[in-house]
Order: C-alpha cells, then sequence, then structure tokens
C-alpha cells in the first residue's frame, strides 16, 4: 500500500504543482485586465471555481503525506519535500485568502500586483516538492523499465550496469 499511496502523494503535488503555475501565469496577471466594473463578478467567480479544485488537493497532500509519514516512509527525499508545504500554507492563510478578501471589495491594482508577488511562494513551494518527489520517483521507473522488459531496445541491466539503448 506504500507504494501506491506514495504514487497518488506525487500525482497530487504535481496536480498541484501544474495548478500553481496555472494561476502564477495566467490567472493572477490576468486579474490586473479585468477592469474595475466587472471584476468583482470575475473574481467572485475565480474564487468559487478554484476552492474546489485547489483545497480537496491541498487537504489530500497534507493527508496523504502524514499517512506516508505514519506508515513509515522516512527517505531522504521524502522528508526534503516536505519542508516547504508550510511556507505553502502558512503563505495561503497569511497572504493569499486576505488579499483575496480584500479584492472581494472591488479591483485594486496594489493588491492584485501583491497577490501575484506572494504567490511566488506557493509556486516555488509546490515546484521543489515536486522536483523532490521526482527524485523518489526515478529509481522506481528505471526498476520498472527492465521489469516490463520492454521490446529489446535496451539491455538488461545485468548486461550493462543501466539502460543502453540497443541498435538494431
Amino acid at each position: 500500500m506504500t507504494h501506491e499511496l506514495l504514487l497518488l502523494h506525487i500525482a497530487i503535488t504535481w496536480a498541484l504543482a501544474g495548478l500553481i503555475w496555472t494561476i502564477q501565469v495566467v490567472h493572477y496577471p490576468l486579474f490586473e485586465q479585468v477592469g474595475e466594473d466587472s471584476f468583482v463578478t470575475y473574481h467572485a467567480r475565480h474564487m468559487w471555481l478554484i476552492t474546489w479544485v485547489a483545497a480537496p488537493l491541498m487537504l489530500a497532500e497534507v493527508g496523504s503525506a502524514a499517512l506516508l509519514l505514519f506508515l513509515g516512509e522516512r527517505s531522504p527525499l521524502f522528508c526534503l519535500s516536505l519542508v516547504p508545504l508550510p511556507a505553502i500554507w502558512a503563505s495561503t492563510i497569511i497572504y493569499q485568502v486576505r488579499l483575496h478578501d480584500k479584492l472581494t471589495n472591488g479591483y485594486h491594482l496594489e493588491t492584485i500586483r501583491r497577490l501575484t508577488f506572494t504567490n511566488w511562494i506557493r509556486t516555488l513551494g509546490w515546484t521543489l516538492r515536486s522536483g523532490c518527489l521526482l527524485a523518489v520517483l526515478w529509481p522506481a521507473y528505471n526498476n520498472l523499465l527492465y521489469d516490463l522488459d520492454l521490446p529489446r531496445q535496451y539491455t538488461s541491466r545485468r548486461e550493462r550496469g543501466s539502460h543502453v539503448r540497443v541498435s538494431r
């Protein structure tokens, strides 16, 4: 079960990394372009929809991380991947929630820019987590390639010591 849970945890983290990069480079910059007349409605709709995507993923990420720790996962890269989590959650509570609350009152360019700037904490945090978890997954992926015994385009590990593409 630990391997399946670890894969689920990694998938959730990668989903959050993709989501946060979309928010960082698409959604938040577009806030500046909406305009004062329609901003309150646009922002309210954004908040409603993004909460249904982000909140379950964030809770699942923390829950799966806690369960993995409880089950004994202690690999150094997994543990390192947990380091950004408190900063991600603190940034969400301290900056993003408060700035979004301020924007419910209407368009305010300085607040939008502060929201975009402070969101880099979460963007970098989930990017670091994704990198660490990719490194956790990489050895398992290499072993899977061997176990699958793909159509003889690779030599076996026993013969060469690593994956080497065989020319035909």
